[in-house]
């Protein structure tokens, strides 16, 4: 269904607001949370709540900057030090393995970066072989790969496929050589092309493009010609970020001069046009900047309610926890969150002493857990059936959150969702505006200091 986006609404909701692929957010982690405490939440949920697994690996390693990167990353073309990182992940992988019910099945795994695909073919297949050695896959598990296409080669793709990935993620931004230059990404439509082959020939079930709208250069009609080239290449789903350019959080972005950033009427404009050209192009707004193919999984995943929101964005593996490698990454637990340490030094010194590398987390409240489901389901399923949602959580919806409900009116009245004693539903309209809606829900936003992204 083609969206019409009202630029107005945009202007008036477009505010700092959270991500929410967690709840409580990041923010809100403690760094008193200790190994202990993440052991036993290990054990509680192996007895009392024995979920599948999603396995999630954080590949820090880039052989070039990108300019506009918001992630936790190493540029390094050291060989050695890449095999050092392996050696250091099987070892975490033990320490982790050692302390799961083997009977859990691994119904996702995602290698996120950083580049994973900067890994050579076997570096892939050795890392790939111990997952598989180490671990016990439902015959249906999604496993994805985010790509730079840049420095792949067909044996990359053989290898991923050889250890069991069947998606795949490829980062393209643009493909505007003026904009390529002014962000130190660059690469032709020739080689996506290219890429994109391989990738079909070998069997891979799903493609993924990730586009960032926003960066230097970019206007309205020149990324609209990127998205036509796109659609060209009929990927199953697209990832349209919005670039966030905080030099003082990422150093490098000092490499992008403000003054050639689009002015922020100009990427408003962009936005409208992005999401009107792919929702008329047979592609479903998911939400939070995703898009899919009414066939895709993902938009299965929506109509059917098994949708979920984590870490790693929006995932059709409902009910999963995820163990996640790697210096930075965060494990999610249905009561607790874990993340590692960030400093790769530290992080080795860790798992060589045989210790998990954590350095913060957070055990959840009754209410967090409570307030993280209401959360989710309105971001993944669009609507909140106040029965439903009552009788999972073992509470009365309406009454626990009476003072919440009575904020929805504004909401309402701009036509962004509607609301009655039995439910609330998020309008075609409203899902651009659905981190505004669920920002309703938070207990901590009238209490945190943090700093975030725009909410569109």
């Amino acid at each position: 269904m083609a969206i019409e986006v009202d630029l107005n609404l945009v202007r008036k909701y477009n505010q700092p607001g959270p991500r929410y692929t967690s709840y409580p957010t990041a923010p809100q982690f403690k760094e008193s949370f200790d190994v202990a405490e993440w052991k036993e939440q290990i054990v509680l949920n192996n007895q009392s709540n024995p979920a599948d697994l999603s396995l999630y690996f954080h590949l820090p390693f880039c052989d070039t900057l990108c300019w506009f990167c918001g992630c936790t990353m190493i540029v390094t073309r050291n060989r050695k030090k890449i095999d050092e990182y392996i050696d250091y992940l099987m070892a975490e992988i033990d320490l982790v393995k050692a302390m799961l019910d083997p009977k859990r099945k691994v119904v996702q795994l995602h290698f996120g970066g950083g580049t994973p695909t900067h890994l050579s073919p076997e570096q892939i297949r050795r890392l790939g072989a111990k997952i598989n050695e180490s671990f016990t896959f439902a015959e249906d598990a999604e496993i994805g790969c985010e790509m730079d296409p840049r420095e792949l080669t067909r044996d990359h793709i053989v290898a991923l496929r050889e250890v069991g990935f069947n998606r795949a993620s490829i980062g393209i931004q643009d493909f505007n050589p003026k904009v390529q230059k002014a962000t130190n990404r660059i690469h032709s439509k020739e080689l996506v092309q290219e890429v994109v082959g391989w990738i079909r020939d070998t069997g891979f079930h799903s493609l993924n493009f990730d586009l960032i709208y926003g960066l230097p250069f970019q206007t309205k009609e020149s990324f609209k010609k990127t998205l036509a080239d796109i659609l060209d290449l009929q990927p199953d789903r697209l990832a349209v970020y919005g670039y966030a350019h905080v030099p003082w959080v990422k150093k490098h972005q000092k490499l992008i001069h403000e003054e050639d950033l689009p002015k922020p009427e100009e990427k408003l404009e962009m936005l409208k046009m992005i999401i009107e050209t792919l929702t008329a192009s047979e592609y479903v707004y998911i939400g939070m900047d995703h898009f899919a193919k009414e066939d895709n999984e993902l938009a299965i995943a929506q109509r059917e309610k098994t949708l979920q929101r984590n870490f790693q964005g929006y995932s059709t593996k409902a009910g999963a926890d995820i163990y996640a490698f790697g210096m930075s990454s965060i494990s999610q637990l249905h009561t607790a969150y874990a993340q590692n340490v960030k400093e790769l030094p530290l992080y080795y010194q860790r798992v060589k002493e045989g210790v998990f590398p954590i350095e913060r987390g957070l055990v959840l409240s009754r209410d967090d857990q409570i307030r993280g489901t209401v959360i989710m389901r309105l971001m993944c399923d669009m609507e909140l059936v106040f029965d439903k949602i009552s009788e999972s959580l073992g509470i009365d919806f309406s009454d626990y959150f009476r003072k919440e409900l009575t904020t929805l009116g504004e909401f309402e009245a701009e036509g962004l969702l509607t609301q009655d004693s039995e439910k609330i539903v998020v309008t075609e309209k409203g899902r651009l505006f659905i981190r505004n809606i669920a920002m309703t829900f938070d207990a901590y936003l009238d209490h945190t200091k943090a700093r975030y992204s725009k909410t569109i």
